[in-house]
């Protein structure tokens, strides 16, 4: 039998234990994974569950993936893993909000966060709070979280309207067709936070939408040995799927994608998509720049 004060210890470790932990994988060992080892390294599942906060923190980067869906107020902490007094005191944090309108409260200020609508919330914020406007419709707050080394104002974001002091409108350079029907890749890049518009120390954060009838998206792919990358992939039904290409160029592997899953791509890796019907993603990427045009591209006869 334990000690009393033994399990006093496990359940107070247990309790501030908020985050699931993912170490780098070199991608000589992941040309040798199995199906099941790619979803258990790579892919993260279980995001958006009602009334919960979940979160990975990946060492590639240091990026740290996760969701809030509140039914009521969820509160943001930083947990052991960040030996941290509060997740921003040296972190920046990027939200968008794929479900239906919430309420972000950082230090005491209400932003109202609409659907599609994003929040970059930079280093220093103390008390940050999920809620949603309607609790029996909860909002589906998506974030991304890298290490800071600067504060930058907090911001909200939205793709249209009237800007303001704290919020920003996304500049209609930063939405960006691309592709075209023939070759099934017709997309809409909308670029949230990103130098010029909304300033971060590191991380870069937007959404993609496919047109009807367009199912590939970053293709032709690319590699960028400066930055890694994390894919949400949404707007899907149910029984719709998308078929995640990772790996070397020449080593290619894949992940099967549910909707409102979410994949980690290493800098090393290429990470395009084809799936069973149009969808959306959101990406975010953080490292070395933030420049977006930074990536070494591979033409689609090397791919292996």
């Amino acid at each position: 039998m334990k000690a009393p004060f033994a399990v006093k210890m496990e359940k107070r470790i247990r309790k501030v234990r908020i985050m699931e932990l993912r170490t780098a994988a070199s991608p000589k060992d992941v040309k040798n994974y199995t199906t099941q080892r790619l979803r258990e390294e790579f892919l993260i599942d279980d995001l958006f569950k009602k009334g919960e906060i979940k979160l990975v923190y990946s060492h590639i980067d240091r990026i740290i993936t996760g969701s809030a869906v509140p039914v009521e107020p969820l509160k943001l902490t930083a947990g052991d893993e960040l030996r941290a007094e509060y997740f921003c005191q040296r972190r920046e944090l990027g939200v968008i909000n794929i479900g239906p309108a919430g309420i972000i409260t950082i230090d005491g200020k209400k932003y109202e966060v609409g659907h599609k609508e994003g929040m970059y919330i930079g280093m220093g914020s103390k008390d940050i709070t999920f809620e949603s406007v309607d609790p029996q419709n909860p909002a589906k707050f998506y974030l991304n979280s890298a290490p800071a080394h600067t504060t930058y104002p907090t911001k909200l974001i939205k793709p249209a309207g009237t800007p303001s002091e704290d919020v920003v409108i996304i500049k209609d350079e930063n939405k960006v067709e691309l592709g075209c029907l023939e070759d099934a890749n017709h997309r809409v890049i909308n670029k949230y936070i990103l130098p010029g518009q909304v300033e971060s120390c590191q991380l870069v954060m937007g959404m993609t939408a496919l047109k009807p009838g367009s199912v590939w998206n970053t293709m032709p792919c690319h590699t960028h040995d400066r930055r890694m990358e994390v894919y949400l992939y949404f707007d899907m039904p149910e029984d719709a799927f998308v078929m995640h290409y990772m790996g070397e160029p020449q080593e290619t592997r894949h992940i099967v994608m549910r909707n409102e899953q979410a994949v980690i791509s290493p800098s090393w890796s290429i990470h395009s998509g084809s799936g069973s019907r149009a969808y959306t993603f959101i990406w975010g990427m953080v490292g070395e720049n933030q420049d977006f045009d930074d990536m070494d591209g591979v033409r689609n006869q090397d791919i292996l």
